[in-house]
């Protein structure tokens, strides 16, 4: 057992201190299936960089089963590199440590700050080696999730032409994770907006998910698949680390156009069951626009600490962003800057002002500021350097402290000065690589 997450573990009635133990990290490496689950690994088709694959599926994953955690909701249980299924297409199933550990800081981290995310459950290791470039210590991570449902999963039906199955996973959709909407349409609508709230989340804090295939985009409105994500550090709209993204074409600023093109997809798979409207379809598609817009303004506002609204809101915003992209500031630290002061020339000057009209200073706005302003995010060069003492020297202490500091991530917390802020190097030239 490298890390058992007990928070979670209480969330979802389980007994943290009974799975802290052999037994516990037996069930995690897939050595030993739980009472009353009914394993099976999901198929799904999905767009790969643009490129359609009819058949992918779950090729190092096994989903052990669903629980209801404490608060009513049904939650998927699933592991992560136990070894092959029968969609790991020559692959060895297995996942290397290094990811494993990346997935778990990650979710965790998006959890921190308030962002919709599948969770890590626990990590461990296998005690076999894995290969890759090279042989890595093996590991299994246990994801939880509000389901494991795709674009890519409604693709692989529709792709075949099995319109009763794709009417049964709609169905079942509806009623898993949008019982109140109405309808195929009803659900490409709900579906829409979870999405744009989501990605507007993920631009708000700086987020690159790295490969938004539409087999990593969760139905359920969940940031899942965490492989070569990171953060933003100096800011740039198109920045890119993912080492597969050779075109950008999913560099951070690039993010909302991708999920309507993945949401397009998903429109597509429905047609059957709508009689073919491609008119009422893109009728719904031409709103995620204005409901990204709108969620991102909100979440810009807070930020700069406003609480009404101006219609020069959003341009006040992407003003800022401009003055970060043109002087080379740290997206992270500007923001947390904002509420002490930090000046920022004729842009801090339009920003007071637009302060003054609801009749408030910086100093007034400060603290709501910080409650959505983070110190610390999963930098880079903090993240790769515990990810090296665990894969290249059994030290799992950096992962376990920079877990503790991100679950926490808008307090600031004498002695972790150290993680609020970016690379001396400015992380130039670093990339991030996918697990499999």
């Amino acid at each position: 057992m490298v890390r058992l997450n007990r928070g979670l573990a209480a969330e979802l009635g389980l007994d943290g201190e009974a799975l802290d133990s052999e037994a516990g990290a037996a069930i995690f490496a897939g050595n030993t299936v739980p009472e009353g689950a009914m394993v099976l690994a999901q198929a799904y088709a999905g767009h790969q960089f643009g490129h359609f694959v009819p058949q992918l599926g779950d090729g190092r994953a096994l989903l052990l089963g669903e629980m209801i955690d404490v608060h009513g909701q049904r939650r998927d249980i699933q592991l992560k590199g136990s070894g092959r299924t029968a969609f790991s297409r020559g692959g060895d199933g297995k996942a290397a440590l290094g990811p494993v550990l990346r997935e778990y800081l990650l979710g965790e981290a998006m959890h921190g700050l308030g962002v919709p995310t599948t969770r890590a459950l626990a990590a461990v290791t296998t005690g076999e080696m894995v290969y890759r470039e090279q042989p890595l210590p093996g590991a299994v991570l246990t994801r939880v999730a509000a389901s494991h449902i795709r674009v890519g999963t409604f693709q692989f039906f529709a792709a075949r032409g099995e319109t009763e199955k794709l009417r049964q996973l709609a169905d079942y959709t509806i009623r898993r994770h949008y019982p109140g909407v109405q309808g195929y349409v009803g659900l490409l609508g709900a579906v829409i907006d979870a999405q744009a709230s989501l990605i507007a989340r993920w631009m708000h804090i700086g987020f690159i998910h790295g490969v938004m295939n539409t087999d990593n985009m969760a139905i359920s409105g969940e940031t899942i698949d965490y492989g070569p994500c990171a953060f933003v550090d100096q800011y740039r709209a198109l920045t890119v680390f993912s080492s597969i993204d050779r075109g950008g074409r999913y560099a951070y600023g690039q993010q909302p156009e991708i999920a309507l093109w993945n949401l397009t997809r998903f429109a597509e798979t429905l047609l059957p069951l709508v009689g073919g409207d491609v008119e009422v379809a893109t009728a719904e598609l031409q709103r995620f626009g204005d409901l990204y817009e709108r969620y991102w303004e909100r979440g810009m506002r807070a930020k700069l600490g406003l609480v009404t609204e101006e219609a020069g809101d959003a341009e006040l915003a992407r003003g800022l962003l401009q003055t970060m992209e043109t002087g080379g500031l740290d997206y992270t630290q500007t923001f947390r800057g904002l509420a002490r002061g930090v000046e920022l020339g004729a842009w801090g000057e339009r920003w007071r002002a637009r302060l003054a009209r609801e009749g408030a200073t910086v100093e007034m706005r400060g603290e709501a500021m910080d409650r959505v302003n983070p110190v610390y995010i999963a930098r880079n060069h903090q993240v790769e350097a515990a990810l090296a003492a665990a894969t290249e020297r059994e030290d799992f202490g950096p992962f376990a402290t920079l877990c503790d500091v991100l679950a926490e991530p808008f307090t600031e917390r004498p002695g972790r000065e150290g993680y609020a802020g970016p690379a001396a190097d400015g992380n130039v030239g670093y990339k991030t690589f996918c697990g499999t």
